[in-house]
């Protein structure tokens, strides 16, 4: 298990939490989209989600530490969450928590704090470094941030009784990441796909579908964006090079940077953004783009002519992970909420309202009744095809993280 030790951050590594922090994945301002564009979905070629399988134990260490599990006598339950990532109803009730505690008799104290992981981990850290309670019983981090709290130790493993529709029903594309193989201490609560988005009538009706399109087309010149998020943008140029995400050694990453920068150099890029190229993509400003597939998803109920493509080579997708710090006081109603989220109904309900990639396996039918063009759109619910093109950005050391984030620094001009 690693050791904690105080963070020491890099300009470039602080420079890259400000850019998640103004416009990245972890933006409030990306999630309020959603609330501001309205809820439903694109209708989209592609039907079905993938056939469960078992979950191998994970070969981690022996988890964090418990505190004395209050759940039989406390019938509550802390959460903390993003902004805009739970159903709301036109009477701002959260129709699937009250379904929850109507059930269970479990009451949940469900916040809106984190805003960004590098700063809900400065929330958390002094009582986990000290051995001491949170005050929540889940929290909902992004996979870098859940890979560091599992090295450190400090969430616990989650019990497999607890969680039979979780471990039955979660996707495969979703179940052995290399920081937590098997998912013995974390599960899914939405996927983020990095695609390719492009205006139709910016490209002149032209179809973009590689990322050597984005960096080569001379008709694209000035008009093409790629994502200030290192693991997106790098992650999307290595799977355009032959290069696998999950394996790749620093001359790849150098190839991939020398890549971007050539296009940097011809003035083939005109930006690296934060969920703000969604303005440039809708007016045609930006012909191009990488982009996050939730946004995509957003645009095209006003604009028709805003379209997507999975490249052949592949696309990078991360996740938000749902976990149980130590100490945690209520372990047992945390899995119960985690397993409840993972049954179709609940979960058809949660993707109908957020419109990111749903992780629950079997969950088409269910989500068909309540709205049948999210069901067919494959950003939502990725078909088989989608999801074998699916690689995650496998977990760096510090040592790797301060050294790539420099050189993505020097890419963007953070």
């Amino acid at each position: 298990m690693e050791q904690y030790e105080p963070d020491r951050l890099s300009p470039a590594l602080r420079a890259a939490w400000h850019r998640s922090l103004r416009g990245g994945r972890a933006a409030l301002t990306r999630r309020s989209l959603l609330r501001a564009t309205g809820g439903g979905a694109l209708a989209a070629g592609g039907l079905g989600a993938l056939s469960a399988c078992g979950i191998p134990a994970a070969g981690r260490g022996t988890g964090g530490l418990a505190a004395e599990d209050r759940s039989a006598k406390e019938k509550r339950v802390t959460f903390s969450n993003w902004t805009e990532y739970m159903d709301v109803d036109d009477d701002e009730r959260r129709p699937t928590l009250d379904a929850f505690t109507k059930r269970t008799g479990i009451t949940v104290t469900y916040t809106e704090d984190i805003n960004d992981n590098s700063e809900f981990f400065g929330k958390i850290k002094p009582q986990l470094a000290a051995g001491q309670d949170t005050g929540r019983d889940l929290i909902c981090v992004t996979d870098w941030l859940a890979a560091r709290l599992i090295r450190f130790g400090w969430v616990q493993k989650l019990d497999p009784a607890h969680l039979p529709h979780a471990y039955a029903n979660l996707s495969a594309q979703f179940r052995s990441p290399d920081w937590d193989p098997g998912r013995a201490y974390s599960y899914p609560w939405t996927g983020i796909s990095a695609v390719i988005a492009y205006n139709k009538k910016a490209t002149d009706g032209k179809e973009i579908t590689s990322v050597s399109q984005l960096l080569d087309e001379p008709k694209l010149k000035g008009r093409v964006g790629f994502l200030s998020e290192m693991r997106d943008t790098v992650g999307m140029t290595l799977l355009d090079l032959g290069k696998d995400p999950a394996r790749f050694s620093d001359d790849d990453f150098d190839a991939a940077i020398a890549r971007l920068q050539k296009a940097v150099d011809r003035r083939q890029i005109r930006r690296f953004t934060g969920n703000d190229y969604t303005a440039d993509l809708d007016k045609g400003d930006l012909a191009a783009c990488v982009a996050w597939a939730g946004d995509v998803v957003q645009l095209k109920l006003s604009n028709p002519d805003v379209e997507f493509a999975i490249p052949d080579s592949g696309y990078i997708t991360s996740t938000d992970n749902l976990l149980v710090p130590n100490k945690a006081r209520h372990k047992r109603n945390a899995e119960r909420l985690i397993d409840y989220y993972y049954e179709p109904g609940p979960a058809a309900r949660l993707a109908a309202y957020i419109t990111y990639v749903c992780p629950v396996d079997g969950v088409r039918d269910a989500l068909a009744r309540i709205d049948p063009k999210a069901a067919r759109n494959p950003l939502i619910l990725p078909d088989k095809e989608m999801a074998a093109k699916s690689h995650a950005f496998r977990s760096l050391t510090p040592k790797e993280e301060t050294a790539y984030e420099e050189k993505f620094a020097r890419l963007t001009g953070a």
